[in-house]
């Protein structure tokens, strides 16, 4: 079987969740990249920090991309102190796809009612 391309999982560190957050203060997205940063990726994921991804009024939001040939996805609605354990999950389901396509139902739940965006492969 031939080697999958790696996965990117970007996440908005700059999400504020609509929060009033203070200038010093840790933003949402910091914390859920933080928890990410403690768990072990997936082989072949690298865990990416981002500016920002314009999804603002859908809280926390990831993106999950690997390679030419894979869909990408845009999940929000992320909370830092609850959905690290997850997206890890889910991005794992992920990377064993040729075409970034997982079965519905073998998403987890929040990914199948929080997805913002499915993005076609570069050579769809």
């Amino acid at each position: 079987m031939a080697e999958l391309p790696p996965v990117e999982l970007l996440v908005c560190v700059k999400c504020r969740r609509e929060l009033d957050v203070p200038e010093d203060g840790t933003r949402p997205g910091e914390a859920l990249h933080a928890e990410l940063a403690n768990r072990t990726m997936p082989e072949g994921v690298t865990l990416k920090a981002v500016e920002c991804l314009s999804n603002c009024s859908s809280g926390c939001s990831v993106a999950v991309r690997g390679g030419a040939q894979r869909w990408t996805y845009v999940y929000g609605n992320l909370m830092e102190n609850r959905d690290a354990d997850m997206v890890v999950e889910g991005v794992s389901k992920y990377a064993a796809t040729p075409d970034g396509l997982v079965p519905w139902r073998e998403r987890p739940e929040h990914f199948r009612k929080n997805c913002i965006a499915r993005i076609p492969p570069q050579e769809f």
